[in-house]
């Protein structure tokens, strides 16, 4: 689970959106649920699929490359899927800032970054990482996740399709103005409009992070519950798609 934090990047201060866990250590990750081969199967009869073989990595989240931009008060933005072999230098440099390092715990060199990016990518598609692109420019840093096949969902009463987002606001200059804010506010609509079986975004940042709090709160996120982690006691955030219009 990566951290949250709307004003350092990773989505809530230490939410936990995309933090990679330190070896030996207890922290859940988000790869770590294994899709059984019955849920694979239902998986695919649901999409048309003949066999759980056949799914693309798309499946469980689509393909973020191919939703439109958002016209925000920021600017356009878009959602890019990480190249390792592009992105990498970018996004090891944002995670070595120390506001993003001491929630993502991922500074280091380059490798460090790469490892924790992998997995996500090599994946059954679950966990897409994502660069944000602001007017053109790579600013933010974005996982989208399905949060009811995340250890999350061991967490709070998990619905099918939930989907959670992690982010980090990688340039200092987009920090602390209300950029995350409206960012929340634009992937949330993203999410639901391009996942038309998602009824929820969800999202957990660290309780103690105030700003990333209210962050969500601007954004439409609803306060559910207070969730205890295993790395952390956090703020369970919600934004339901048949109130997104009122908030």
């Amino acid at each position: 689970m990566p951290p949250d934090d709307a004003s350092t990047g990773p989505g809530a201060g230490p939410a936990d959106p995309g933090r990679a866990a330190p070896s030996g250590s207890a922290v859940e990750d988000t790869l770590d649920l294994r899709l059984t081969e019955e849920l694979l199967t239902l998986i695919a009869e649901d999409r048309g699929a003949a066999t759980p073989r056949s799914r693309s990595a798309g499946e469980l989240l689509g393909d973020p490359a191919l939703w439109p931009s958002a016209a925000t008060d920021a600017g356009a933005f878009r959602l890019a899927p990480v190249r390792l072999e592009r992105d990498l230098p970018l996004l090891s440099r944002w995670m070595n800032d120390p506001a993003v390092a001491a929630f993502w715990e991922l500074a280091g060199p380059e490798a460090v970054t790469a490892d924790h990016l992998r997995p996500q990518l090599e994946g059954d598609g679950r966990s897409i990482p994502c660069l944000g692109v602001l007017d053109g420019t790579p600013m933010s840093y974005w996982e989208i996740y399905r949060a009811d096949l995340d250890p999350l969902a061991r967490h709070y009463p998990a619905r099918p399709n939930d989907t959670g987002v992690h982010l980090l606001i990688g340039g200092v200059d987009n920090r602390g103005r209300g950029v995350g804010t409206t960012l929340l506010r634009a992937v949330a609509d993203l999410v639901l409009d391009n996942l038309p079986r998602c009824g929820r975004v969800v999202a957990e940042p660290d309780l103690r992070n105030t700003p990333s709090v209210a962050a969500f709160l601007s954004a439409g996120f609803r306060f559910s519950a207070e969730v205890d982690l295993p790395d952390k006691r956090a703020a369970l955030m919600i934004r339901d798609r048949t109130h997104r219009d009122q908030l």
